[in-house]
């Protein structure tokens, strides 16, 4: 791990980092100076002559670098990265309760709960950060880019550890509610359980053989014409489990980019979100054994036509 940032945030955001390789080992490189290995290890190439001259890249003290000393091993690089034009998304970030230690919100589809790729100021981290003041702001759990609904975030730094854990250990019961095709011969409430796995690279995550570590309980909550309503308790939280599980039974959640075809969207096309919502989340308060519970106010909206996007 990195000693703290000598560089306060920039909109919200904390400081990248690099650190250079040692040269005592075997096979080892070094480069000329510390300009040659910047320019090689930083995508934005024409950027970085800029930010040396402008004394954008510190090290772990805080003092600029110049670029032209010599490459120096095992020396921390900091910096702010420049920040790339982003499609707002077009859905408000509402907070539910904003206390001393958390802050919980109701994010919108479309919405990444943290900076990752192209998605960096459009982010529920970045937002709240800014919004609220709250530089220390962390989520104590995730939910990816494309499902809505209930998240937690902690306000400061000493409050990460215990509330995390809540969510590592299983210890919050979450409800989840989706909208997929009807199959009335389908025998339903049941349990989907089977082994997840994804690999680094792939966007999507397969079921393989093996010892189970998914397990989803599915409901049908409401049927409207050829669409139903589903209730999803996921009793863990793999990668795109309650997708896959949902596409496994030939039921794809309406608005799936991912399951169980890939199919290609543009960054900004906002107008057809995927019908998964986080409705509900329980959880024992762990600071001070508080019964928690939120329910998030977003309804998800029945398709109008058999062509809607699966």
């Amino acid at each position: 791990m990195p000693p703290r940032s000598p560089l306060p945030q920039r909109h919200g955001l904390d400081a990248a980092w690099l650190r250079t390789p040692r040269t005592d080992a075997p096979g080892a490189r070094e480069w000329p100076t510390m300009r040659d290995f910047l320019m090689e290890r930083l995508p934005a190439r024409a950027q970085v002559d800029r930010m040396l001259g402008a004394g954008e890249f510190v090290d772990d003290r805080g003092h600029p670098w110049r670029g032209d000393e010599a490459y120096r091993p095992h020396a921390f690089v900091w910096f702010h990265r420049p920040l790339l034009p982003e499609p707002p998304v077009p859905f408000p970030l509402e907070v539910l309760e904003h206390s001393d230690r958390l802050v919980v919100a109701d994010k919108p589809h479309f919405m990444a709960t943290t900076p990752r790729g192209a998605h960096v100021q459009e982010t529920a981290l970045v937002k709240l950060r800014v919004s609220l003041g709250l530089p220390e702001l962390t989520p104590a759990h995730r939910l990816d880019r494309l499902t809505a609904g209930v998240l937690v975030f902690t306000t400061r730094r000493e409050h990460r550890g215990a509330y995390a854990l809540v969510f590592q250990d299983r210890g919050a019961s979450k409800v989840y509610e989706a909208i997929a095709p009807f199959e009335p011969n389908m025998e339903l409430p049941r349990r989907v359980v089977n082994r997840i796995e994804k690999h680094r690279g792939s966007l999507q995550a397969q079921i393989v053989p093996g010892e189970p570590n998914a397990e989803t309980l599915v409901e049908v909550a409401e049927v409207h014409g050829p669409w139903a309503r589903y209730r999803l308790t996921p009793l863990t939280g793999k990668t795109h489990q309650l997708r896959l599980h949902m596409a496994s039974l030939g039921l794809p959640l309406v608005g799936d980019p991912l399951y169980p075809t890939m199919l290609d969207v543009a960054p900004d096309d906002f107008s057809a979100p995927l019908r998964l919502v986080a409705k509900e989340l329980r959880f024992t308060d762990p600071v001070d054994g508080t019964a928690r519970e939120y329910v998030s106010g977003r309804a998800l909206e029945w398709p109008t036509a058999p062509s809607v996007r699966q």
